[in-house]
Formats: structure tokens, sequence, C-alpha cells
């Protein structure tokens, strides 16, 4: 069991490891890849297919754009997603 908790903790490592070494800019783009998907995922149901294929769709569409959001949010972490905020408060004002 210990081997298997090994392995896991090792590939954790190693995941984080590679998305820390991606930039800020990457961790924006892929976290602005979600929105386009989350459209996608909603917009394919007024299209006249089967129900069946709308819910594959759906189910395809809506995760990626989860995957794409966490994906993002861990690349940026949480100086990355302070600093997304400040622009954001900034351009309202």
């Amino acid at each position: 069991m210990s081997r298997i908790k090994a392995f896991f903790r090792s590939a954790l490592e190693r995941v984080k490891y590679d998305l820390s070494r991606l930039s800020f800019r990457t961790g924006v783009i892929i976290l602005a890849l979600c929105v386009p998907f989350y459209i996608l995922s909603f917009a394919q149901m007024l299209l006249p297919i089967s129900a069946a294929t709308k819910g594959v769709l759906w189910f395809i569409l809506f995760g990626l754009a989860k995957t794409t959001q966490y994906t993002g949010l861990a690349i940026l972490g949480v100086e990355g997603w302070r600093r997304v905020k400040a622009y954001f408060k900034k351009e309202k004002k």
C-alpha cells in the first residue's frame, strides 16, 4: 500500500513541478479558454440533434471547460490569481 502512495505522491510532485514552470501568460490563456467551452457546452443545446448526442456533447464540452479552468488556476497559483483580480478591479475604476 505504501508503494502506491509513494507512486501517487511522486506523480503529483512531478505535475506540480511541470505546472510551476509554465508562465503567467500561459495560465491566463488556458484560463480564458474555459469561457468558449462553457458557451459551447450550453449553445449546442440549440442544435437540432438527438438528446443522447446533446448529452454526450455537453459532457465533453463541460468537462473541457472545467479542465481548462482548474488547469489555468493551477498554473496561475495564488499570486497569479491576485494579479488577474487586480487587473479587473483596476479596469473598473
